[in-house]
């Protein structure tokens, strides 16, 4: 109890009360799956969902639409402290009144978001909305670093992760099913320095959390491995 005590009076009594509300995180490479299975946990369990990822789009997106380029960090932060964006509960994503829920899945954006989330100052900025979406009944929240930085009190981190060959073939899927054309190389090529990209980073790199629950994906459907997450939460309901 002590510790909870002594970041309380850290943070102010705000985060404090936030203490007792549950939250999954999930955490893995690009391509690992997280997110289906992140919004699927959430979903039986009756669960708030955080995309931890979309975050980061939405703020590349925004300097977009305000003409700012990304790597100008002083824009990128102010971005990220007056981002308000607006989730609806069929799932589209509006950002200063547009729908923006295809646009910011584009190639160009994700490789903004990615730049973009090497500063340290966007990070604690967008931080502060991820807590905010600590709320009753509970949370599953899906990223880079949710275990490892952003809810490091989460009674359950799962460490989702599969062979970049895997991923891959994974993503090539679904991209054809979307109907963009890709070719297997040039996404294992792009993974390859994703995923280097992001366990290289000064600033939360991609690692497993110490006390993480290790899941690999790669040879599960998405419903084993919500089937795994959910039973390894069970398990740490008991104990």
């Amino acid at each position: 109890m002590s510790s909870s005590h002594a970041h309380a009076h850290s943070h102010g009594n705000k985060d404090a009360a936030h203490h007792g509300i549950p939250v999954i995180t999930i955490d893995g490479p690009t391509a690992s799956g997280k997110g289906t299975v992140a919004a699927r946990v959430a979903q039986r369990l009756g669960f708030h969902y955080l995309d931890s990822g979309v975050l980061y789009r939405l703020v590349a997106m925004k300097l977009v639409q305000e003409g700012e380029d990304g790597a100008n960090e002083d824009a990128a932060v102010r971005a990220a402290q007056t981002l308000e964006p607006e989730f609806l509960p069929d799932g589209r994503i509006m950002l200063s009144g547009e729908d923006v829920s295809a646009a910011i899945r584009a190639d160009g954006i994700g490789l903004q978001a990615s730049r973009l989330a090497v500063h340290p100052a966007v990070r604690e900025a967008l931080n502060v909305l991820q807590h905010r979406a600590r709320k009753e009944p509970g949370l599953v929240a899906d990223g880079r670093d949710m275990g490892t930085v952003v809810f490091p009190d989460a009674p359950l981190k799962v460490f989702l992760t599969a062979s970049v060959q895997a991923r891959a073939e994974r993503r090539h899927k679904q991209l054809l099913e979307k109907g963009f054309s890709a070719t297997l190389e040039k996404i294992l090529h792009d993974l390859k320095e994703r995923d280097h990209r992001d366990a290289g980073r000064t600033v939360a790199p991609l690692k497993p959390a110490e006390d993480a629950f290790w899941l690999d994906s790669g040879n599960l459907t998405v419903d084993e491995t919500v089937d795994r997450v959910l039973a390894a939460w069970q398990e740490r309901q008991k104990a």
